[in-house]
């Protein structure tokens, strides 16, 4: 496990813990506080801090978490409020492990119940050694990628790998970071890159010129759209610009409501995926002049 970059202010009623954890999934964490122990865990994260002065859970506790930033701030009562806690600068002292209250005896009885053996390893151990903060890339920690809606999906082509073997580009998609994944599509689409083949539709455009004199229907419907626009401007008639068929009201009424959270990059990910389908769309449909084909899949996926 990683120790993760973090730091620790104070004011009279309140210790306030900053903990940097970019990579870590903010859906499972866990935190545990009491008296001078601290405990946090978010995979592949761990931190034990042992504190200078005594905390306590009384309710007036609080935490928030920056997506954007990905730190986790954590405030945390004085168990007597006006105390000042000194050494909070000292990282290396506050991650050391407190001796064990219950040492074990120098000599023991041979023979022992093999129960409390059994129990003592399966207990986890909290007090494992830490080491001050290092930065770590993101390709050194050996996370699995992410990718699909947001970057909330991981491990599928994993469990698939045989099925996609022959449909993925990127053999091991699960473990190929996100920039390593886009030098490989520029390499790829770098070398797919026929010259030939562009200069024959340039100077040979009949094809090209037929998909351009083609009238998707979008166009009908932005023009009866913009004339209705300018009707109600008119009348001063603020009437909804957009109206749905009751087929369209049903597909919406079919769409979970989940909320997800996403930070700003995952945010502008989303926006671009959105613009790369409907321009696939876009393409398919005037390509082939409304008529649906098989071959729209794969115009998605080089969007």
């Amino acid at each position: 496990m990683l120790t993760p970059s973090f730091d620790l202010s104070q004011d009279p009623d309140f210790l306030t813990i900053a903990i940097r954890v970019p990579h870590a999934r903010v859906s499972e964490f866990d935190v545990y506080f009491q008296g001078v122990d601290f405990k946090f865990y978010a995979k592949p994260y761990f931190l034990r801090l042992t504190l200078p002065g005594r905390i306590v859970e009384n309710g007036s506790e609080q935490g928030s978490y920056d997506a954007d930033k990905g730190i986790f701030t954590i405030q945390l009562p004085k168990e007597t409020p006006g105390q000042h806690f000194e050494g909070l600068n000292m990282l290396t002292a506050l991650l050391a492990p407190r001796k064990s209250r219950t040492a074990k005896p120098l000599v023991e009885e041979i023979g022992a119940s093999e129960e409390g053996v059994e129990d003592d390893d399966e207990e986890f151990d909290w007090e494992i050694e830490q080491s001050p903060y290092e930065e770590v890339s993101e390709s050194a920690l050996n996370l699995q990628g992410h990718y699909g809606f947001g970057g909330l999906r991981s491990g599928v082509f994993q469990r698939l790998q045989d099925e996609f073997s022959d449909v993925i580009d990127i053999k091991d998609p699960d473990f190929t970071p996100a920039a390593e994944r886009r030098q490989k599509r520029l390499a790829a689409e770098l070398a797919k890159f026929d010259p030939d083949h562009y200069l024959a539709d340039f100077f040979e455009d009949e094809a090209v010129e037929q998909v351009l004199k083609y009238n998707p229907w979008w166009t009908n419907t932005y023009s009866k759209m913009m004339a209705f626009l300018e009707k109600s401007q008119e009348q001063e008639n603020h009437a909804v610009l957009v109206s749905f068929s009751e087929e369209e009201k049903y597909q919406l009424r079919k769409f979970v409501h989940k909320s997800y959270l996403l930070d700003k990059r995952a945010h502008r990910q989303v926006y671009y995926s959105l613009a790369d389908i409907l321009l696939a769309y876009c393409y398919e449909t005037r390509v082939n002049e409304g008529e649906k084909t098989v071959s729209a899949r794969v115009s998605a996926s080089l969007a």
